[in-house]
């Protein structure tokens, strides 16, 4: 079940806000949150109710075991105890197939596993909450229900951001009142709602068009019919579908992150935000601090930090980085392609650290363009996991393949989709941000139009994008969600 499908906005998700408003405590509450997050990640596959259920009970034990050792020694054994099982699980289900491949054939009984959904960022949110019970960052939870439920939240079980029990705790458990912010979170939901299905939508459907969809690229019966589409697509359209591409997963992940702290801010939940802005970075190192914000803090404060940081020998440290570059590729995918994706991004930012940062800091729209190309660049190796077709778009990007400059099927793409383009490139920057508030503000300093404006921002703008939004969805059967693989 996706967000942006209308059984979840009229019949679950619906239901569940219904039910949440009859609860008069906050164990009520919490109770049809976990009932209802437990039927969301049931509604794939049921059995995988019981993987989560039993990755929450042995983080749930090792905390406590944790909380309440002696000695550090002690207190270490339970935290590698936590990450053997937590990683040895998300290995076996996710790096399996890829593991074996290194020795030769994947057996049949390797390839037949199914990757449970959302098992990427709740492995990661069950280690952060045992790792910070032992740095003494948060209090070990006496109750299993209630990590389940804070490792379960439908809201970013699947999609993210990654949420870390720290910044969660207190509105989840303190057993105060929440204050619902249900202006805040309406607004967010459909906003996020309407980027998904009425910008990320279209640009994936373009993106395939021009450069393939990822299952025929991953086909690889269908490989030299791919090869000669990719490498006979011309220079303009190769850009045009990498571009169509790049504006795709950017809009389509960050509008799952907005529903999903906008579903939270109607109960009264604050998860930190996900995305800002990252197209309009100008070196990879900013793009990085911009781009999934939740998954690079996570590295950082939990793999790179604690292996030594920047904080020891020019050679440790460029190692250190290695890794956990390596690891942000391998966390996306079971696929070569996207360890490939993360040592890309390893290599500038080591060319940056090195010299090229000081010099891009002196070349403002240079940079930016620079950045641009390095991230669609990635795009390309990310998209494919057959690195050979990879190869032969990039080629075609540049023309290397013999390929012509430009082509009529070319020109009726763009001119079909220039105003949708124009339109998901402002909502790739904060331009329309920064204008909304400027709009508010003049309109709270004169009274009455402060209040024409919360009612037509918070109240008649969502209607209409939920309607417009159910209206596509209704005749529109290309709904999918990217990082549902991860």
């Amino acid at each position: 079940m996706v967000f942006s499908s209308l059984i979840f906005l009229y019949a679950f998700f619906s239901l569940s806000l219904l039910t949440y408003s009859l609860c008069r405590s906050q164990k009520q509450q919490n109770t049809v949150l976990l009932i209802f997050s437990l039927m969301f990640y049931a509604w794939g596959e049921p059995k995988y109710v019981f993987l989560l259920m039993f990755m929450a009970f042995t983080s749930w034990a090792c905390a406590l075991a944790v909380q309440h050792a002696p000695a550090k020694g002690t207190k270490q054994l339970w935290v590698l105890l936590a990450a053997v099982i937590d990683i040895g699980l998300i290995g076996y289900f996710k790096y399996a197939g890829l593991i074996c491949s290194i020795f030769g054939e994947v057996p049949d009984v390797i390839r037949g596993i199914a990757l449970p959904i959302g098992i990427s960022f709740y492995t990661f949110q069950l280690l952060t909450y045992v790792v910070d019970v032992y740095r003494g960052d948060a209090p070990a939870q006496k109750n299993y229900w209630n990590v389940l439920l804070y490792a379960a939240l439908f809201h970013q079980c699947i999609a993210g951001p990654i949420v870390r029990y720290k910044t969660i705790d207190h509105d989840l458990f303190s057993g105060e009142p929440r204050q619902p912010q249900w202006h805040i979170g309406v607004s967010r939901f459909c906003g996020g709602l309407a980027k998904k299905v009425l910008l990320a939508n279209p640009c994936g459907a373009l993106a395939e068009t021009l450069i393939l969809s990822e299952s025929a690229l991953s086909d690889a019966a269908q490989f030299a019919a791919n090869a000669e589409a990719l490498g006979s697509l011309s220079v303009m359209g190769a850009w045009l579908g990498i571009a169509a591409y790049s504006l795709h997963i950017y809009l389509d992940f960050s509008a799952y992150s907005d529903m999903a702290i906008g579903m939270g801010r109607m109960l009264g939940l604050h998860y930190l935000e996900n995305f800002n802005y990252p197209y309009i970075s100008r070196t990879v190192t900013e793009f990085w601090r911009r781009w999934h914000m939740s998954l690079g803090t996570f590295f950082r404060d939990y793999v790179y930090i604690p292996l030594g940081g920047s904080r020891c020998s020019v050679l440790r440290s460029v190692g250190n980085t290695f890794l956990v570059w390596a690891l942000t590729g391998l966390w996306h995918g079971a696929s070569w392609n996207f360890v490939c994706w993360g040592l890309w991004f390893f290599l500038f930012l080591m060319l940056e650290r090195l010299f090229l940062k000081k010099l891009l800091e002196k070349l403002p729209l240079i940079s930016n363009l620079y950045l641009l190309v390095v991230v669609m660049l990635g795009w390309v190796i990310f998209r494919c996991t057959n690195l050979e077709l990879g190869w032969i778009l990039v080629k075609s990007l540049f023309g290397a393949n013999g390929n012509p400059l430009t082509s009529f099927t070319t020109q009726i793409h763009f001119d079909s989709n220039r105003y949708l383009l124009l339109i998901c490139i402002l909502a790739s920057t904060p331009l329309m941000k920064r204008l909304r508030g400027t709009c508010e503000a003049f309109a709270h300093r004169h009274g009455f139009l402060g209040k024409v404006w919360d009612v037509a921002f918070y109240s008649i703008l969502p209607v209409i994008l939920l309607l417009l939004s159910t209206a596509c969805l209704v005749g529109d059967s290309y709904n999918p969600f990217i990082y549902f693989q991860f």
